[in-house]
């Protein structure tokens, strides 16, 4: 399957494990404890020491590590299709083995693993599945959705892609929105609200590329909306200093937005080693056993 493939088995294969524990409780590796028997339990739990010497059925019960249900929502709207240089990666194509290592990481923790892809509609949904074959899926989508750059779309729609992505997982889970922000703020805002009720974790990976958050280019330039089409001719150097300002606040507004919500938010540059950006986002997670 390519670069996104290799790539991503790379970063997992390095140095990313034991991404969370969960606490629920299953049928798995690890005894947890027993509890009675009850009319249509899997006899092969019955612990049946226990009822030859105590007259007593009761059932074992083991850690599960197969809980966690995860939706990884990608933003493959135009303005994702950039990069500051040549030498650099877009920031989708970035996205792209970012998510593809997330979803392996997680599939390699027993954990279900689906996939949103959006622009200014949802593009493609993939069920949570906590099969390895999940992942040939996954990574089959992130190629489909590459032919299909760009395809008419202008803006991209992150409110409604998560919202999108909740309603694909039936208890508490993990909702990983992975994007450049390039979008209003409030509707992202009421999304995570209505996400968080429902008890699931959000955390937000905001792609960037260098150039983009320090407008390193210089001369005069056109700056172009590749989401709306519109067109600013102007000098770099008149521009800069605001142009800097507006980006620390924007990427200020949005940790804001994220923190209040009771979200996670993590910037993401383009020039960084992939498993970087995954360690700091979800250290919380590792340290707390989740």
């Amino acid at each position: 399957m390519g670069r996104i493939e290799v790539v991503a088995r790379w970063v997992v294969d390095g140095f990313l494990t034991g991404l969370h524990r969960s606490p629920r409780k299953g049928f798995s590796v690890e005894f947890a404890e027993h509890r009675p028997y009850q009319p249509g339990d899997d006899l092969r739990y019955v612990d049946w020491r226990i009822a030859a010497r105590a007259d007593r059925w009761v059932v074992k019960q083991f850690e599960e590590e197969t809980n966690l249900r995860a939706l990884l929502v990608l933003d493959v709207s135009p303005s994702m299709v950039w990069r500051g240089t040549p030498t650099r990666l877009t920031k989708l194509a970035y996205a792209e083995r970012l998510t593809a290592a997330l979803a392996l990481l997680l599939l390699r923790q027993r954990d279900a693993v689906g996939l949103v892809c959006f622009d200014e509609r949802v593009r493609n949904a993939l069920v949570p599945r906590a099969r390895m074959t999940q992942w040939s899926r996954l990574v089959g989508v992130l190629e489909r959705m590459r032919e299909d750059e760009g395809a008419g779309a202008r803006r991209s729609v992150a409110g409604d892609a998560l919202l999108h992505a909740a309603r694909l997982i039936r208890r508490p889970g993990l909702v990983v929105l992975v994007s450049d922000l390039l979008t209003d703020v409030d509707p992202v805002d009421r999304a995570l609200r209505a996400i968080r009720a429902a008890g699931h974790d959000v955390v937000a990976l905001h792609i960037l590329d260098p150039a983009e958050r320090d407008l390193t280019v210089t001369g005069d330039a056109l700056f172009v909306d590749p989401e709306s089409g519109d067109e600013v001719p102007a000098a770099v150097a008149d521009v800069r200093d605001a142009y800097r300002v507006t980006v620390a606040e924007a990427l200020a507004e949005w940790r804001t937005t994220f923190a209040r919500a009771g979200g996670r938010y993590e910037i993401v540059m383009t020039d960084a080693p992939f498993g970087a950006p995954l360690r700091r986002a979800f250290a919380a997670r590792q340290d707390t056993g989740h």
